[in-house]
């Protein structure tokens, strides 16, 4: 359960890093928006390294479900556009696919 909970503070970290990037370089804001930016990014791969996983690749692989749902969310929240069904259906098949990553039994080749 506390894997969820660092996919979830991940996936805010590296989405508000990005985002101060953005408002940087597209909303023509200060180049200060770089400082939090950098530190957020961090943050999240500090937090990343926190998911219980046997290899980074398939902690990453999870993560992404995750960070495609958690976008949405910031879609709607902080920048007030509500995502539209087909956005929910996509997400909804990538959170599955992050489900069957994380908890799918391992099937090993021979």
């Amino acid at each position: 359960m506390i894997n969820y909970l660092w996919f979830l503070l991940a996936a805010l970290f590296e989405i508000a890093g990005c985002y101060a990037f953005w408002m940087w370089l597209r909303l023509d804001r200060s180049a200060w928006w770089i400082a939090p930016g950098l530190l957020s990014l961090a943050l999240f791969a500090l937090i990343l390294t926190r998911v219980e996983a046997s290899f980074a690749g398939r902690a990453y692989a999870a993560y992404g479900g995750v960070y495609i749902v958690a976008s949405l969310v910031w879609l709607a929240l902080i920048e007030k556009t509500r995502p539209m069904l087909s956005d929910w259906l996509g997400a909804a098949l990538c959170l599955a696919g992050a489900l069957i990553i994380l908890l799918g039994p391992r099937l090993h080749s021979s």
